[in-house]
């Protein structure tokens, strides 16, 4: 009887509520209150500082909670609930950005989700090498279920980042509406395809160990223990709460944000690349965990799926924003920028082609990520 291990949504969760997951919106929510009732001033520093920490409390909140509900779904629902959770923290960052009007706002989406590309596939990429290889020396994965999730990947980062720069309709970095709309209409139905195959068609590729030792009618499959009715109905509730509290803190943090920036001279693409840190981390703990445990296939298929998500379903969302607002959205990324993104995904290939990786791999990831740092801060 073969054994078979629980995919990337199930290894992550942790049915039980700690005390934090709940205590955190909470506190945002009273944090809120207190702001719209003008019992303190909304721009105090105190403040400022308390909204930030609660932010991306809460955001860890979210994700912990979409990450028990899709235990309790179980696949493919679980998967579309957690990716739907992460872009809609991701979406409300973008868009409280995009109406604010602030400098750079038509590109923050453009910054985002490149930045979150660079981030996955170089920042958390490299980190988990880096720290499974010093730890277990060499590491395997499935390479049928890597090249899916690269390529998929590579596909929608062309389509969404350096395809605008050469189409004629609308000159410049931007897609035409219907341009626009088509290419969030694709990237969307792209995505809905990787999760079927990742969640039901190929579930195999997606786990330890070959193909062939989990394919097969007699099998058993070991699951964290999914949590009961009364916890799941306690975090549906809790998602919710936390995924309002963090779309109101978003807004109410944004000025400050590009504040920040300013202060520290930094250009305005640099929000981007904070919004990406911010709606990644917790993933991305939670893959670098996996590496040290010599579970690197879970670390790829968080990485890579969080990196598709982010694509395949902020395009389309802030597409529609931007036809609502009557605001053009600007795509295309620079030369520099283009390069960068090309040499990631070719390293990525030879990276993820072999079914095997050691520190090396994860040392040249780490230095295109300071590379990509230091055009960020300094184009």
């Amino acid at each position: 009887m073969k054994v078979l291990k629980a995919d990337v949504a199930s290894e992550t969760q942790h049915p039980a509520i700690p005390t934090w997951t709940w205590l955190s919106p909470l506190l945002a929510s009273l944090l809120l209150a207190v702001k719209f009732l003008h019992f303190v001033p909304s721009d105090g520093p105190v403040v400022l500082v308390l909204a930030g920490i609660m932010l991306a409390a809460t955001v860890f909140s979210a994700v912990h909670h979409a990450e028990v509900l899709a235990l309790k779904l179980g696949e493919p629902f679980g998967s579309i609930l957690l990716a739907i959770a992460v872009t809609v923290i991701e979406v409300a960052l973008i868009v409280s950005i995009m109406v604010s009007g602030a400098e750079g706002s038509g590109s923050v989406a453009r910054d985002t989700v490149f930045a979150a590309v660079m981030i996955v596939l170089n920042g958390v990429v490299g980190l988990c090498l880096i720290m499974g290889g010093s730890r277990h020396f060499e590491q395997s994965f499935q390479l049928k279920g890597a090249s899916s999730a690269l390529a998929v990947l590579g596909t929608l980062a062309a389509l969404a980042l350096i395809l605008p720069n050469h189409t004629l309709t609308v000159l410049g970095p931007s897609y035409s509406p219907l341009q626009a709309m088509f290419i969030g209409i694709v990237s969307l139905m792209l995505w809905g395809v990787f999760v079927f195959v990742q969640t039901v068609k190929h579930r195999a590729y997606f786990l330890d160990g070959p193909a062939e030792d989990v394919i097969g009618e007699d099998m058993t499959e070991v699951y964290h223990p999914k949590p009961s009715d009364r916890e799941a109905l306690a975090c549906l509730g809790l998602l919710l709460v936390s995924l309002v509290a963090v779309v109101l803190l978003a807004k109410t943090l944004s000025p400050s944000l590009d504040a920040a920036i300013d202060l520290a001279g930094l250009p305005h693409t640099f929000v981007g690349v904070v919004i990406a840190a911010i709606v990644l981390l917790p993933e991305g703990i939670a893959a670098a965990k996996s590496a040290l445990k010599n579970q690197l296939q879970n670390s790829i298929n968080l990485a890579l799926g969080s990196a598709i998500a982010s694509i395949g379903l902020t395009i389309p969302s802030v597409a529609v924003v931007s036809l609502v607002l009557d605001q053009q959205l600007a795509l295309g990324i620079s030369a520099a920028n283009t390069t960068l993104l090309m040499l990631t995904l070719f390293v990525s290939t030879l990276t993820l082609g072999t079914g095997r990786t050691t520190v090396l791999q994860g040392a040249i990831h780490l230095v295109i990520f300071a590379v990509f740092l230091l055009v960020s801060a300094i184009p």
